[in-house]
């Protein structure tokens, strides 16, 4: 059995999203859908899962018309999706059960057996590889584990087709691993999966096809085992994506931001180092080493009874507050849930650290706002109908432009962005690396904290290698490799032993 969309059309307003896109999923085979930031895979994908209606065009399971005018109607069609931001699939409130098995607590008979059903939500979760108690609170499960349970409560409905939004983004490689076996393991019972990642290695371990957005429009449906990585990279980009050049690291010997023994309290340890003037200073490790505890907690976020140094004046960062009074501001992760306001517009999402600038007399003044907005929408290549247009609705890339956006023009000194490319496409990652450097030219600091490792040869001057919380390891990028950046991070020696040495000054 074939899913298919034949021709079609949504516009917003006066801008023409899709443009007579076609695109085709079989059962028992995994289909990746690629196209940079803003080329309609997002909508598209709201169109197949019922949360948006097409302009024209017509979608079909087998020979069957389908009307999709709702997620509910998907689910009946037998289409499900796993959203990126899994928590909003989720009511963290109720038990795992209860989640895997909602569609009946909400559509099934008044009285039911709590019983039998935390037995079938059981079978639903073995059948993901998922084994953990049916009384657990969502809130209280890993992010992997959230992830299995709305690919269960998808299941548990009979989905026939599934989408897979950017589901590795947040995962470790371990669990990376285990979601993929999950993949095969669905892809030979029958399933078709619709699977979108930036990550092109995924794509080739993974993917028996491939469908190429670009600007609204169907550009390439391949065998993934016909194409190379350039082809792909070029049908997504229209053009060839130029390598970047390698760069000799920036000296700087002014220190900026020093660390002496600063206690993280979500990870229970200190950490030592120091940032300089105009300095880009990776923090490598993979999820779980504590990259996000350690950029939260010098962002005020997590509070800590330690001190840092900037500039030679003492402070202590307690608050999110005291951290921008320092000059510190954070980039984080999570961008839709704290680095946006998704349901608010672009110029009123810029203008949140300017408002003491726009205001007066207690007055916002709206023509200033907007015309920062603009400012930045420009500095920044955002992609956007205007500055009153909901961030909401911009794609993942233009939306990380929106939150690193607001912060420039401000006091700010010291940048940390927390996995800044995560869920953004090849074009919007150089975009990204373009702002950084600026910044570094401009005398600001900069921890870039991520897991993609091959990132860091890229846009860092000096990187530090964390590992179980633990700085083990200092590399001038033009004296390391990935594979040596990658055996430190996973806790090993370059020599083949397990380091189990103290944290590098």
């Amino acid at each position: 059995m074939t899913l298919q969309m034949k021709r079609i059309v949504k516009s917003f307003h006066e801008n023409k999203v899709l443009k007579e896109v076609d695109f085709t999923v079989q059962k028992g085979e995994i289909h990746a859908l690629l196209g940079v930031n803003g080329a309609g895979k997002s909508t598209l994908v709201k169109i197949l899962s019922g949360q948006l209606q097409s302009d024209s065009g017509e979608i079909k399971i087998g020979e069957r018309l389908v009307s999709l005018s709702s997620p509910h109607q998907a689910i009946d069609a037998g289409i499900g999706i796993v959203v990126q931001e899994v928590d909003t699939a989720l009511f963290p409130e109720l038990t795992v059960a209860e989640n895997v098995s909602i569609h009946e607590l909400v559509q099934g008979p008044a009285f039911f057996s709590r019983r039998e059903r935390k037995k079938r939500a059981k079978e639903w979760l073995e059948r993901v590889g998922l084994n953990i108690s049916m009384d657990r609170l969502v809130s209280e499960c890993r992010l992997s584990e959230k992830q299995q349970i709305v690919i269960a409560q998808a299941l548990a409905r009979n989905v026939q087709f599934l989408i897979l939004d950017e589901p590795t983004a947040p995962l470790s490689e371990v669990e990376t691993k285990a979601l993929f076996q999950l993949m095969i393991r669905l892809k030979d019972s029958g399933v078709g999966i619709v699977f979108i990642s930036h990550r092109l290695p995924e794509i080739r371990a993974i993917c028996d096809r491939v469908t190429v957005l670009r600007e609204g429009r169907t550009v390439l449906q391949s065998e993934v085992s016909e194409l190379t990585d350039d082809q792909i990279v070029e049908a997504m980009l229209g053009k060839q994506l130029l390598a970047i050049q390698e760069k000799s690291p920036r000296q700087s010997t002014t220190p900026l931001l020093e660390v002496q023994q600063f206690y993280v309290p979500k990870l229970d340890k200190s950490v030592t180092f120091t940032l300089h003037e105009g300095e880009v200073l990776g923090i490598a490790g993979l999820v779980g080493s504590g990259k996000t505890e350690i950029a939260r907690a010098l962002a005020g976020q997590d509070k800590s009874s330690s001190l840092v140094t900037i500039r030679a004046k003492h402070w202590k960062i307690k608050h999110p507050r005291k951290a921008i009074e320092a000059g510190i501001c954070l980039i984080p992760e999570e961008r839709r849930k704290e680095g946006v306001l998704v349901d608010f517009p672009v110029d009123q999402n810029i203008s949140l650290p300017h408002l003491d600038k726009i205001t007066q007399a207690g007055w916002l003044d709206r023509r200033k706002e907007r015309q920062l907005a603009e400012k930045v929408i420009e500095q920044l290549s955002i992609r956007t109908s205007s500055s009153k247009q909901s961030v909401g609705l911009l794609s993942g890339g233009n939306q990380q432009k929106v939150s690193i956006g607001r912060w420039l023009d401000t006091d700010a000194s010291i940048y940390l962005f927390d996995e800044p490319t995560k869920g953004i496409d090849i074009g919007a990652k150089v975009d990204v690396f373009s702002i950084i450097s600026k910044l570094a030219e401009e005398k600001k600091g900069i921890l870039y904290f991520t897991s993609e490792l091959n990132e860091l040869l890229t846009i860092a001057d000096r990187i530090l290698v964390l590992y179980d919380g633990r700085f083990i390891a200092e590399k001038r990028t033009n004296e390391t490799t990935l594979e040596e950046l990658m055996t430190l991070a996973t806790g090993g020696n370059p020599d083949g032993t397990e380091h189990r040495g103290s944290e590098c000054p």
